[in-house]
C-alpha cells in the first residue's frame, strides 16, 4: 500500500532580533561584529499537504490560491535547478528538490497542498514554509534520518537557489509553533527551544499600509561589514551588544513567565530600532501607521506591549494581550476599526506533569523464590542516604521529590494491602517509639507519600501495554510519567533523572523516552530506540525507528544512532517515559483488535511506534544511571553499585 503522510508547517514570526539574522553573517569579514540573536516562533497559520512517493517530483494544489496549479519535472538536479531560479511558487519547492536530488539518492514525490490559511507577503515567510514542507516530505518518505535543523538547513539552501534568497530565521518554522533562540555566528548557526512557562496571547496584523523590503535592506546593509559613520556604528550596535541584551531579557521573561516585562521589553525595543535604525533607511521606516496602532491609546489598554515585525516598517505588527479576552478585543478593534487583517498567537506551556504511573502487577518469577513471600518491588537496597529501603520506596521518593502529586500503581487486585500496609498504616504505638528522632520524622515522610498513591488493577497477565492501559483513567487525557516498578535510577548530578525527563518534555512537548546506550551484542534483551540528534550535546533525539527486541544484525543495519562521541551505539529504554493520551488511544485499540506478540500480549513497543510514525516522539538520554531489580544477575549488580557516590 502507497504511504503516504500529512504535513503541517506553520508561518513564522520574529519576536525580537529582526535583522540580525544577516548582520550575524558578516562577522566572516569582521571578526568584532557580535553574532546575531532573534527569538522567532511558529505561528497558528501554515501550510498544509499530502505527499507520496513517486518516480517524477510534483506539486499541485487544491486550494483557491493555485487552483489549477501544478508542476511537474524529472529528479534531475539541473533541470529542477533551472526552475528554481526562474522565480515564482514553484521556484521554491524546485529549490529544494534540486538539492535533494544533488545530495541524496532518492526517487521523487508527489506533494498536494490542501489548505492554507497562512498569509502570503505579509512578513510571514510562507516561502520558507513550502520549502521545509518539500524537505520534511522527502525526510519521512525516504528516511533520510535529518533532525530538525538538518531539514532546516536544506529548506534553506533550497531557497536561495531561488530569486528569493531570504534570511536564516525564517526557515525556524521546522521547529513547530514553539519559540526558538537562533544565534547566527558568521555561517554558524545554533538553535535552541525555549520553555514557555506561562501563557502568551499574542495577536499579529497586517497593517495594509505597504513597505519595500529590498530597499529595507539595502540601506541597512550600507552599514557593513565595516562602520564608516555614527549612524553606522549605531546600526552595529542596535543588531550587536544592544540587541543581544533584549534577548537575553526576553528568554528570561518567557522562561519565568514574567509577561508584564516581556511587554515592557518590546516596547523598548522598538524604542532602540527608532532610534539607531530607523534613521538607515528614513523613506520606509518612519513607519506612521506601525507608530499609530503602537500609539493608540484603546490598544495599550488591552496589551502589554507592540512593536513591529520582521524588516519592520509598515508591514505588520505583533501585539502582547493581556489574557485570552482581551485578544479577542483587540482582533474585534483591529478588524473592525483600524480596517486591518489580524490574526491570533497563542504560545501555551506545555501540559504539566503531575501524575505518575508505575507497573507493579507482574509476579516476579525472574526472581523467584524470594517473590514466593515479597513482591520484588520491596526487595532491599542501600539508598545513597545509608538507609535500607525497598527498591519502590527509592521510586516513590524519587517521584516526591520532583513534585509530583498523584501516582497510580498498577497492580494485581489481590496486593492492594501489601502497599497499604507499607505506606498507610502507621507503625505501632510500640514500635514508632523505639526509633531515633530521625526516623520517625522518616515514618511521616512515607505515610505522606502514601496519601499520593492511587491503584489501579491488572487482573490478566496480558503484557506490559495492556498493564499500562489500566491507568488510562487515572490520567484523565494528561501526560503521565510511566516507570517501571523494578527500575531505580541514580543521578550524576543534583537534578533527578526523572526531573531531567520531565524538564526536557516540557521543552520539547512530545511523548518521550529516557534510553541509555546498550552493547550492540545484547540488543535482543530491549526495546531499541533509534533516530537522529536534535541537540548538540546528543542527549535529544528525535525518533525515526522502534524496534523489540531486534537481532544484532538487525541492529547494526538498521538501528545504529550515529553521533560524536559514538558512532555505533544503540539505545534501550531507561525505564522512563512521558506518554499521553495517544498512546493510550493505540493500546485500547490493540486491546480491542487483538494486535499482540506472538505471546498474545499488548506491547507498549508496538504503541509507540505507532505514535512516532504518525506524531512523531522524542528519546533522551538522562545523565544517570537506571538500575534493575527484575532479575537476580542485575539485582546483585544493583545491590553492589547503587547508592554510591
Amino acid at each position: 500500500m502507497e504511504k503516504k503522510i500529512e504535513l503541517f508547517v506553520p508561518g513564522r514570526l520574529c519576536l525580537f532580533g529582526e535583522h540580525s539574522d544577516w548582520a550575524g553573517l558578516y562577522k566572516t569579514m569582521n571578526a568584532d561584529i557580535v553574532p546575531g540573536h532573534a527569538l522567532v516562533t511558529g505561528i497558528e497559520q501554515g501550510i498544509y499537504g499530502v505527499a507520496s512517493r513517486a518516480d517524477e517530483f510534483s506539486v499541485e494544489s487544491e486550494i483557491e490560491q493555485f487552483k489549477g496549479s501544478s508542476f511537474s519535472c524529472p529528479m534531475d538536479m539541473s533541470k529542477l535547478r533551472e526552475v528554481a531560479r526562474g522565480g515564482g511558487f514553484f521556484s521554491y519547492v524546485a529549490g529544494v528538490a534540486s538539492y535533494i536530488s544533488e545530495w541524496y539518492h532518492v526517487g521523487g514525490l508527489k506533494l498536494t497542498i490542501t489548505k492554507m490559511d497562512l498569509p502570503i507577503k505579509s512578513g510571514l515567510s510562507s516561502s520558507a514554509a513550502i520549502c521545509v514542507m518539500v524537505a520534511r516530505a522527502f525526510n519521512e518518505l525516504y528516511g533520510l534520518k535529518l533532525n530538525t535543523k538538518g531539514i532546516m538547513n536544506i529548506a534553506y539552501l533550497g531557497e536561495q537557489r531561488t530569486p528569493s534568497r531570504c534570511g536564516r530565521l525564517d526557515q525556524a518554522c521546522a521547529y513547530g509553533v514553539n519559540p526558538v533562540s537562533m544565534v547566527f555566528d558568521g555561517n554558524e548557526l545554533d538553535v535552541d527551544r525555549l520553555t514557555v512557562k506561562k501563557t502568551l496571547y499574542y495577536v499579529f496584523a497586517d497593517l495594509m499600509a505597504g513597505k519595500d523590503t529590498v530597499q529595507i535592506l539595502a540601506d541597512l546593509n550600507r552599514a557593513f561589514p565595516f562602520a564608516h559613520s555614527q549612524e553606522d556604528e549605531h546600526v552595529h550596535e542596535a543588531l550587536g551588544s544592544d540587541n543581544e541584551k533584549i534577548i537575553q531579557e526576553a528568554m528570561d521573561y518567557i522562561e519565568n513567565g514574567e509577561v508584564e516585562k516581556l511587554g515592557d521589553l518590546m516596547k523598548r525595543a522598538q524604542d532602540l530600532f527608532d532610534e539607531k535604525i530607523a534613521p538607515m533607511s528614513p523613506d520606509q521606516l518612519k513607519s506612521p501607521v506601525l507608530h499609530s496602532v503602537i500609539n493608540d491609546e484603546h490598544i495599550k489598554k488591552l496589551t502589554y506591549g507592540v512593536k513591529g515585525v520582521g524588516s519592520q516598517g509598515d508591514g505588520t505588527v505583533q501585539l502582547l494581550a493581556r489574557d485570552e479576552e482581551t485578544q479577542r478585543k483587540l482582533i474585534d478593534y483591529l478588524t473592525n476599526e483600524r480596517k486591518m487583517i489580524a490574526y491570533p498567537l497563542t504560545l501555551r506551556p506545555s501540559k504539566a506533569v503531575t501524575k505518575a504511573v508505575i507497573t507493579v502487577a507482574g509476579f516476579g518469577t525472574r526472581m523467584y523464590p524470594v517473590t514466593r513471600g515479597v513482591k520484588k518491588e520491596f526487595c532491599p537496597v542501600v539508598d545513597k542516604d545509608g538507609l535500607v529501603k525497598p527498591a519502590i520506596l527509592v521510586l516513590l521518593e524519587e517521584l516526591d521529590e520532583v513534585g509530583i502529586e498523584e501516582i497510580c500503581l498498577v497492580i494485581n487486585r489481590e496486593e492492594e494491602n501489601y502497599y497499604r500496609d507499607f505506606f498507610m498504616k502507621p507503625l505501632s504505638s510500640a514500635h514508632y517509639d523505639k526509633l531515633p528522632e530521625n526516623m520517625k520524622k522518616y515514618e511521616q515522610k512515607i505515610m505522606s507519600i502514601g496519601c499520593k498513591l492511587r491503584f489501579a488493577y491488572q487482573d490478566v497477565q496480558n503484557g506490559f501495554g495492556h498493564a499500562v492501559l489500566q491507568s488510562a483513567e487515572f490520567a484523565g487525557g494528561m501526560p503521565v510519567l510511566l516507570l517501571l516498578g523494578d527500575t531505580i535510577y541514580q543521578s550524576y548530578s543534583d537534578v533527578p533523572c526523572t526531573r531531567q525527563l520531565l524538564d526536557t518534555y516540557e521543552q520539547y512537548g512530545k511523548p518521550m523516552v529516557a534510553v541509555h546506550s546498550v552493547p550492540i551484542e545484547d540488543v535482543s534483551s530491549y526495546g531499541i530506540f533509534s533516530g537522529v540528534w536534535e541537540d548538540n550535546e546528543e542527549k535529544v533525539m528525535n525518533l525515526v525507528a522502534i524496534a523489540e527486541k531486534p537481532t544484532p544484525e538487525y541492529a547494526a543495519e538498521y538501528l545504529i544512532v550515529s553521533g560524536r562521541r559514538d558512532s555505533k551505539a544503540c539505545y534501550a529504554a531507561f525505564g522512563a517515559y512521558v506518554i499521553d493520551q495517544s498512546i493510550y488511544d493505540r493500546l485500547q485499540y490493540a486491546t480491542d483488535n487483538n494486535i499482540t506478540n506472538a505471546k498474545g500480549e499488548v506491547e507498549l513497543t508496538d504503541a509507540l511506534e505507532y505514535v512516532r510514525d504518525s506524531e512523531g516522539m522524542y528519546a533522551f538520554v538522562p545523565d544517570g544511571e537506571s538500575y534493575d531489580i527484575g532479575n537476580a544477575k542485575a539485582y546483585r549488580t544493583t545491590v553492589t553499585s547503587f547508592g554510591k557516590s
